[in-house]
């Protein structure tokens, strides 16, 4: 019989009561919640794909910012020599701007090429012969049959 000071789950038994010790019983597949770890393999490819690529685009920033920003004399005293043109620092970022907006541009005008205008008779009419049927209510007699009737 349990303690009426204990919580019982069904991963773990706690004991709360005074007059015994504390007592945490846990069964043997119980895995550690919140750590990420895929059973005994360690973690999870995508959760180290996406730190390693979350530590890179910090990096890659302050790299850029400071290319970007920092006068040239202190780029020499810390011994920085060969960098690209700070033109670069202005175009790159444009030319990805304007060819995704032109990638934009153009997915939207394929998709209005590809359908049919609003009078074409391809949008109110299939191409089958067989019309669509018309919507309609199904009887309640009908759906006594199927529900009720045909039990094997």
């Amino acid at each position: 019989m349990e303690d009426l000071h204990s919580v019982s789950s069904p991963r773990r038994i706690l004991s709360l009561s005074k007059k015994r010790r504390t007592l945490i019983s846990l069964d043997r597949d119980d895995k550690a919640p919140g750590f990420g770890l895929s059973g005994e393999h360690g973690p999870k490819p995508s959760e180290v794909y996406g730190f390693v690529g979350s530590i890179t685009t910090v990096v890659a920033t302050g790299v850029y910012l400071i290319w970007a920003y920092v006068p040239d004399s202190w780029l020499h005293s810390v011994g920085i020599f060969y960098y690209p043109s700070r033109y670069w620092a202005l175009a790159v970022p444009a030319y990805v701007m304007v060819s995704i907006a032109l990638a934009w541009l153009f997915y939207i005008g394929l998709n209005f090429m590809s359908t049919p205008p609003p009078t074409s008779f391809n949008i109110m009419f299939e191409e089958e012969d067989r019309p669509i049927e018309p919507i309609s209510d199904i009887g309640i007699n009908r759906i006594n049959d199927l529900m009720f009737n045909n039990k094997k």
